[in-house]
């Protein structure tokens, strides 16, 4: 595997030179990014330098350095683990055999599918996130929702690489089409439903890093055992840029949490102090979480079978399991049948999605304990909790009823009439927006949220990470 070469107009590790048609069309594509960016990205910082990290190479031991840099000058580019020789197939029916460095001609709609649903969130992402930097409550925190904009605009070139390097001219449509949707566009929406939802306040993306990108651990996980080695190989090294992003929603929701238990032991009004009550930050975390629950699809999938058994999508950590087929195995899951739940067992490929989704639950699981250590270190009795998987869920067989925190069963009209103690209301989300406004000085930091224990790249969280 060749070193990261920042000579080439687009920086890659794949030598790209050595396939000329390949080059050209990617660097036909690389000014269509770089006018989608410059349109939809966070436009209104692109003249300003920005304290960004850098990949220079794909070990995960230093393989960034951190430096000043314009937005739009970010070098983005293609950079894929090193290939595993005599790597094989790790699960389904092909388990055993090589691993494949071409696309499988049976396969081919089945995994360009799953890249093109994998490639649409990243752009989204940075679009539903555009305007966050105006009302950044530190410089500190803009330049990490900056860093985890051009990663999710790196992740894109990863996946249009694999598009249009082994699919041909249907690549290359893909690759455009992926600039032409937008998030939230009511005529030419993103593919998943949360990322189409608005993100306009910093408590919305603090949980968006959490729990969205969290998905993004596990969906980058499942992909990173597939049989087509080129996507496992790209999609391990995305998830080395990943850990960052979820870093900044775990201790970015701490840290609002640290500030409004401050207030609290100190007898003051939250409110009053321009903090966020924690029954809200319960709210914002019970909305996002099923929104993204949402994200790995219906309990009972027969698209998660055949991309297991085809090898294309495995498990996450598949080496943990004993067993790599899958076959005569059952999954218990509570099914809604006449107004209750009734425990029924399915093939366990046809419930890949649940097992995906039952190891994401258990991660977000640590991080609400995480949550709920810094209100015990201040001896406030609240305590954060992870609403059941089957509340508030648009997608999958709890779609079309009603179900209380718990995962109880209730009609439309009592959930109705409860729905605001669970999630956000209207005068809720207007009280976070009051709060949302711009703090650019250094060593200042807004009322809502408490500094960071560390700044980054050994430098104070007070420092000037974005030069304004």
């Amino acid at each position: 595997m060749p070193a990261i070469d920042y000579s080439q107009k687009i920086p890659n590790n794949v030598d790209l030179k050595s396939d000329k048609k390949l080059q050209r069309a990617l660097e036909e594509w690389q000014p269509n990014f770089v006018e989608w960016w410059c349109s939809t990205g966070p436009t209104d910082f692109n003249a300003n330098e920005v304290y960004l990290r850098t990949a220079v190479g794909v070990d995960r031991d230093g393989w960034a350095q951190f430096g000043y840099v314009k937005m739009p000058d970010y070098r983005w580019g293609i950079f894929l683990e090193p290939q595993q020789e005599g790597r094989k197939i790790g699960f389904g029916d092909h388990y055993g055999e090589a691993a494949w460095q071409e696309v499988p001609g049976e396969y081919r709609n089945w995994l360009r599918r799953l890249i093109v649903t994998q490639a649409d969130t990243e752009p989204a992402s940075v679009e539903q996130q555009r305007l966050l930097g105006h009302t950044a409550p530190s410089l500190y925190d803009m330049r990490n929702l900056f860093q985890v904009n051009v990663e999710e605009g790196r992740h894109l070139w990863a996946m249009v690489y694999v598009l249009q390097r082994y699919f041909g001219r249907d690549g290359r449509e893909e690759a455009e089409e992926l600039l032409q949707r937008r998030s939230g566009n009511p005529d030419h929406p993103r593919i998943l439903g949360t990322f189409n939802e608005p993100c306009e306040d910093w408590l919305s993306f603090l949980c968006f890093t959490m729990f969205t990108d969290r998905d993004g651990k596990y969906q980058l996980l499942s992909l990173a055992e597939s049989g087509f080695d080129p996507l496992a190989r790209t999609c391990r090294f995305m998830l080395t840029e990943e850990a960052h992003h979820m870093f900044v929603g775990q201790t970015g929701v701490g840290r609002v949490i640290e500030r409004t238990c401050q207030l609290m032991k100190a007898g003051k009004d939250v409110v009053k102090e321009g903090a966020v009550p924690l029954e809200i930050i319960q709210k914002y975390i019970s909305f996002w979480l099923a929104s993204s629950t949402d994200l790995f699809g219906s309990e009972i999938s027969s698209n998660s079978a055949n991309f297991f058994r085809s090898g294309l999508k495995g498990r996450a950590f598949e080496d943990k399991y004993d067993e790599h087929l899958a076959l005569n195995q059952a999954y218990a899951i509570d099914l809604p049948e006449g107004g209750k739940l009734v425990r029924k067992e399915v093939e366990m490929r046809n419930a890949m999605n649940e097992v995906l989704r039952d190891a994401y639950l258990e991660d977000n699981q640590k991080g609400i304990d995480y949550w709920n250590r810094i209100c015990e270190k201040h001896g406030i009795e609240f305590r954060f909790r992870m609403p059941h998987r089957r509340f508030h869920r648009k997608i999958g067989v709890y779609a079309d009823a009603c179900y209380d925190i718990d995962g109880n069963p209730l009609d439309a009209a009592k959930f109705e009439a409860r729905a605001g103690d669970w999630l956000p209301t209207a005068q809720d989300k207007a009280y976070v927006k009051s709060l949302m406004k711009g703090v650019r000085e250094k060593g200042k930091i807004a009322s809502w949220i408490a500094p960071p224990a560390k700044g980054i790249d050994d430098k104070g969280w007070d420092w000037e990470y974005v030069k304004l």
